[in-house]
């Protein structure tokens, strides 16, 4: 009883070390980069535009909105007669996550997304922040739901609308949203000439009108950007700005108004956004009214590169494509943050405090003096919160570490001032863009100041709880410290010195967490560096235990220590090769080949006689292989997934009749198949999920997709057959027969029928090559079963640990070995090609939303996004179900085989940890964080998966081992 609570207390222990350290990446990458406290920076022009009126296209890419159609037209015309005739054009580039909510922040609020609001999905931020609707005297706004809520909801100064939820249905055309968004800005301005309320809305300056047009986001997502469907949306788009240009300007005839057209983010190929990909960052940008320069014609200049870039990496000064049509017209990238402050300065507003945008001068058609001072005001604006940083961090440390180059910033801001009040405004203009890229690397210093404390940090507390838990598996799970070659320690330590070892490690811990309550760090700094003096001062505390280990490895006979040496090796480079995979997916394939030749070699070599098995396990890894080297974009092909369901019912049959093409008096037999005989009542489960479950989700997979072909929405009694199917067949499995293979095939088939709906292509075939190579796996550890080797190992390991009044048949588990590491290994390579397989889990784009069309259509983002989540959960339900059954094969210990696990597990995760990146493009630092939260939560996960899958597999029996008759 003692021993099992203080396993549960370990795997606490684990789960929450895993949680806290995976939120150590929130306090070093996504540490808010938000500040109060700062006076705005008014800028001292005369505001050439008394009204804006922003646009923002919802997941319209560049290329699409420039480029001719199959006919030789332009899509959007009136917005490409303004490019050439009344105003300026570029290409808008976001920084990922190109999402919706982090594209809106920048153009609106100016910095490129809180990245605190990743834990509530980009949804909500959990700090307040400055916009330039805070900043405004009204602002108007009509969209989506997800959206124009979000920015407005909470302000006083707002009037707004939005349309329901429903609205937002992906199996129809979706550009009615872009003209109900349209229509209710008409009907306003419209009613404002009757209504003296709304007329004094709209009766003075600093007025902000925005409209949300989410259309070509739903169409792309569902019908792909190279659809006839979104492109026509981008032809409903400029026809809605068109209307409401004239609207606006018949109503106000003083031409005071500026126009802003953008998007948010692109768009991918597969109808997906996220990643960094130039689909998914370059968006366009059409700027034109009062205060905004007019079309000047290209120069050679312009295409001369600078050596900088943009936030998403790209060239400064790209080749405009010949596709586009506008070589001769001058082009005017910009990031995507700075929006905010050309918004600003047209308006003569403010820019939002925690903007990080630099003013784009080549848009603004203003003298040169006020161009100077509204960049002089973005700097000090800039400035302003790099001086907050620093005093906030000064007030808090005990040695404060200044950024030495804005030391003496005053004499800085004094120089601007002097040149500007000298009219030499060019260089005054120079010097300011110099002195806010200078303010700019301030605020990352100080976003990055505890970046070394808490790295160092986390690292020991991670090698803290690797050695723990091996120290754990040797003392618990191995008969390693029971042979008698190893000598015991001649004087035990008393409980006074192990005692002085935990005074010490409290007492250091003590003195750090006053250090750290002093300069008021955070309570999960505290919580960081007392796990890792934790653990190690319960490592250093069992001396006896230590001294016994220590023996052990070097008083062991020179073969068995270089035995062990060179498969810790081994087991460590594959490691790494796995750590190799998550940037070239290829790398699998390597791993299967080799696995296919070694599995078919050890049957052979273990049971001759068995041709067709050792074929079997080759042909079923090579085929596994193959899916590492499609493409991550998954087409919609109806056929492949029609296909896949015929593929399931030929491999179900072929496994039930297995066990009747083996000899009765194989040991293969025994052990796979079982000595039971199917009941009838698991000969009845497994033809209703063949008949009626398998084959009715395949039937109703070729249906739902052709109505939707249809662009018609998924009838009700469609969705709910689907709902129905789905969850009835997971639930069969637990009545099947007990023996592992039929238990296996019955699993293989319950959740068969959820993956093939949520499957839109080749992916449908990895379920069945997945199952293949999982089955390869239990043939071959039951050969290996048999091994001369493994028998005598196995008997010597027995009696050396187990009582000699218990029998080993009986006895239900027995010691870890250095062999058995090899199963949890399987165990990490499988799982990771069960996330890599068909995909990229580490990728935003990598999310296929089509998938869950067969069971919603209405946007439901929880919805959606649990279905896709249980797609992806499932191979690792299969997986796990095959590692339970081979853990019961060999009667190896479930927890000490979860240790192992955890252990290698955390040796990648360590990896990952320093692979972290804090420079490069926000794709790399964002990949690379991914790939450390994978792996961190891959070791909870597993505990997870144990618990889902001990439901099918908990009462999986195996004959004893000693009942086998060897051929």
């Amino acid at each position: 009883m003692e021993r099992g609570w203080k396993e549960a207390g370990l795997v606490v222990l684990g789960i929450v070390l895993h949680a806290l350290y995976m939120l150590s990446i929130f306090d070093i990458y996504f540490k808010t980069p938000i500040v109060h406290g700062m006076e705005p920076v008014s800028p001292r022009i005369q505001p050439p535009a008394k009204r804006l009126v922003l646009f923002i296209a919802d997941g319209l890419r560049a290329d699409k909105f420039f480029e001719m159609d199959a006919s030789g037209r332009y899509r959007a015309p009136f917005l490409r007669s303004v490019i050439r005739e009344k105003g300026r054009w570029g290409v808008s580039h976001a920084r990922p996550p190109t999402e919706s909510r982090p594209g809106h922040v920048a153009i609106i609020a100016g910095f490129y997304e809180d990245p605190s609001a990743v834990t509530k999905g980009w949804k909500a931020n959990p700090v307040e922040f400055d916009s330039i609707f805070n900043r405004s005297r009204q602002t108007i706004a009509f969209g989506s739901p997800d959206i124009v809520p979000m920015f407005c909801a909470e302000l006083s100064n707002s009037h707004w609308k939005s349309y329901p939820h429903e609205y937002e249905d992906f199996a129809t055309d979706a550009s009615f949203l872009d003209e109900w968004s349209f229509e209710q800005l008409r009907d306003f301005l419209n009613r404002s000439k009757t209504d003296t309320n709304l007329e004094k809305i709209f009766d003075g300056d600093q007025l902000v009108i925005f409209l949300h047009l989410l259309g070509c986001d739903t169409n792309g997502h569902a019908h792909r950007p190279f659809s006839s469907i979104y492109l026509n949306n981008i032809e409903v788009v400029d026809a809605g700005v068109k209307a409401t240009v004239e609207l606006v300007e018949r109503i106000f005839a003083d031409q005071r108004t500026a126009y802003i057209f953008t998007a948010d983010h692109g768009m991918s190929d597969k109808g997906s956004h996220g990643d960094g990909h130039p689909a998914n960052t370059e968006t366009p940008l059409v700027v034109w009214g009062s205060g905004v320069r007019r079309p000047s014609p290209a120069s050679p200049e312009d295409y001369e590169d600078d050596d900088t870039k943009f936030v998403d990496q790209h060239e400064r000064h790209p080749p405009t494509p010949l596709g586009w049509g506008l070589r001769d017209i001058e082009r005017v990238d910009v990031n995507q943050g700075d929006i905010a402050p050309l918004m600003s300065t047209l308006l003569g507003l403010p820019c939002p405090m925690n903007s990080v945008g630099s003013l784009p001068v080549a848009y603004l058609d203003l003298n040169e003096a006020d161009v100077a001072e509204a960049v002089f005001a973005n700097a000090k604006q800039i400035l302003n919160q790099f001086l907050q940083k620093s005093r906030l961090k000064q007030a808090t440390s005990l040695k404060f570490k200044p950024y030495m180059p804005l030391a003496d910033y005053e004499t800085i801001v004094k120089e601007i001032r002097k040149l500007i009040d000298k009219h030499q405004y060019e260089t005054a203009i120079e010097s300011a863009q110099d002195f806010i890229r200078l303010s700019l690397a301030g605020l990352h210093y100080f976003q990055t100041y505890d970046w070394a404390f808490l790295m160092s940090t986390v690292t020991m507390g991670y090698l803290g709880w690797m050695i723990y838990v091996l120290l754990h598996i040797i003392k618990n799970y191995t008969s390693i410290l029971s042979h008698p070659s190893i000598p015991a320690r001649k004087s035990k330590a008393s409980p006074v010195q192990k005692n002085t070892v935990r005074i010490v490690g409290v007492s250091t811990l003590g003195v750090c967490s006053i250090i750290l309550m002093v300069e008021h760090a955070p309570v999960l700094y505290q919580l960081y560096l007392a796990l890792a003096l934790l653990l190690w001062t319960e490592i250093l505390s069992d001396s006896d235990f230590l001294y016994s280990v220590w023996n052990a490895v070097f008083s062991a006979s020179p073969m068995s220590f270089i035995r062990t040496a060179l498969a810790s090796a081994v087991f460590i480079l594959i490691l790494e090769v796995l750590v190799l995979s998550f940037f070239m997916r290829e790398v699998y394939t390597g791993v299967f080949l080799v696995g296919g030749v070694v599995g078919a070699v050890a049957v052979s070599c273990n049971i001759p006689g068995l041709s067709m098995i050792p074929a079997f396990v080759w042909a079923s890894c090579w085929f596994l292989s193959v899916f590492t080297l499609l493409p991550v974009q998954i087409s919609d092909n109806i056929l492949f997934v029609v296909g896949s369901g015929f593929v399931v019912l030929g491999l179900a049959f072929w496994s039930w009749q297995l066990d009747r093409s083996l000899p009765a008096d194989q040991a293969m037999r025994s052990i796979v198949c079982g000595p039971f005989y199917k009941s009838r009542r698991s000969n009845k489960i497994f033809y209703i999920q063949v008949a009626v479950v398998v084959a009715m989700s395949t039937c109703m997979v070729w249906v739902s997709t052709s109505i939707r072909g249809q662009k018609r929405g998924l009838p009700l009694p469609i969705q709910l057959m689907n709902w129905f199917l789905a969850g009835i067949s997971i639930i069969l499995p637990a009545f099947s027969a007990p023996e592992i293979l039929g238990r296996l095939t019955s699993i293989f088939l319950g959740f068969a029928p959820p993956f093939l709906l949520l499957s839109i292509g080749y992916e449908a075939f990895f379920y069945s090559a997945l199952a293949l190579a999982l089955i390869s796996w239990i043939l071959v550890e039951a050969t290996l079963i048999h091994s001369p080797v493994n028998v005598d190992h196995d008997d010597a390991s027995f009696h050396s640990v187990i009582c000699d009044s218990i029998a080993p048949a009986f006895k239900a588990t027995r010691p870890l070995k250095l062999g058995d590491m090899t199963v949890a290994l399987c165990f990490i390579v499988l799982i990771n090609v069960a996330f890599f397989g068909t995909g990229n889990v580490a990728s935003l784009a990598s999310f296929e939303i089509s998938s869950v069309y067969r069971f919603i259509t209405v946007f439901s983002p929880y919805t959606m996004a649990a279905l896709l989540l249980w797609k992806l959960l499932i191979p690792f339900i299969l997986v796990t179900c095959a590692f339970s059954a081979v853990m019961k094969l060999l009667k190896l210990p479930r927890l000490g085989c979860y240790f192992v696990v955890m252990l290698f597990s955390d040796i990648m995760t360590i990896h990952f940890f320093f692979l972290v990146r804090n420079t490069g493009s926000w794709l790399e630092i964002g990949q690379s964080i991914s790939h450390f939260g994978i792996m961190s939560a891959q070791v909870v996960f597993v505990l997870l998966l144990f618990s889902i899958t001990n439901v099918f597999t908990r009462d999986i029996v195996v004959s004893p081992r000693e009942q086998v008759k060897l051929t």
